[in-house]
């Protein structure tokens, strides 16, 4: 039996899907699956090969249940304008409750199992009575789900800095962790503006090349550090990382960028 890796939802959740008898589907296809949440639209990503299941961490499960067909896409589109009417009515009982939190995105899922309402919010909410209007008006299960800004970036951002769009709504699974430590290791301007992304949090592309940086600069002497050269000792005064080169000054008190190869030995502090 077949089994794919297939991106489903808003929140773009990762699965391996099975696919019953012979059927076959090519990358980017448009499928309508049975997931655990109930019966959504998915977009299959690769075949779940043994390399690619084993890069995702706890994947959903389910079963394709057929291509998309034109009512579905009918179908979905009927959603996605009731999703607005669901968005505008929450908001609203939302104000009439006075409740602290943001709403953010709301999605109704393919088969009509559950709508599911994102918010922000500093703290926790007691949204029994909302859940309770909510029921009464659209007769469906409700969900509640709050979030972060990185997820709210995800489920809303389209375009970033680069002018592709932004990571985590195409191809991120997880938020890495990023710090200020990468940005100054990777000599990126600290302007708060240029290293923020739509979240108006550092940038996750910050993460992709920092363990090549790390492992580059292990093999270099520190700053501080005195080196003895072919040229005569010096001292060392700033690395360029991916060059693989040193700024040193000689004895003679001149400045001059070298080659790490250059050095014949690191003479201990």
């Amino acid at each position: 039996m077949p089994k794919y890796v297939v991106r489903t939802g808003a929140a773009r959740s990762l699965g391996l899907l099975t696919s019953p008898g012979s059927t076959l589907y090519a990358r980017g296809a448009r499928i309508v699956a049975r997931t655990e949440r109930g019966l959504e639209v998915g977009e299959v990503l690769c075949e779940a090969t043994e390399q690619a299941s084993a890069q995702l961490d706890q994947p959903g499960r389910g079963q394709i249940l057929r291509a998309m067909t034109s009512e579905d896409e009918h179908e979905l589109s009927r959603l996605h304008a009731q999703e607005r009417r669901e968005f505008e009515t929450c908001r609203r009982l939302i104000a009439e409750h006075d409740l602290p939190m943001k709403l953010v995105d709301v999605e109704h899922i393919f088969g009509g199992e559950r709508v599911v309402f994102y918010y922000l919010s500093e703290n926790r909410v007691d949204f029994r009575d909302l859940v309770k209007a909510l029921a009464a008006e659209f007769q469906t299960r409700i969900e509640m789900r709050q979030i972060g800004v990185r997820d709210e970036a995800k489920l809303l951002a389209d375009y970033g800095d680069c002018g592709k769009p932004v990571c985590c709504n195409t191809h991120l699974t997880a938020m890495p962790p990023v710090s200020m430590k990468m940005a100054k290791l990777q000599k990126a301007t600290l302007d708060p503006t240029k290293i923020s992304g739509r979240c108006g949090r550092l940038k996750c592309c910050l993460r992709y090349e920092y363990d090549v940086y790390e492992e580059l600069q292990r093999v270099l002497p520190a700053v501080g550090q005195h080196v003895v050269t072919g040229r005569g000792r010096a001292r060392v005064l700033a690395q360029e990382i991916l060059a693989q080169q040193l700024l040193v000054e000689m004895e003679d008190h001149r400045r001059v960028l070298i080659d790490a190869n250059e050095i014949l030995t690191v003479i201990a502090s």
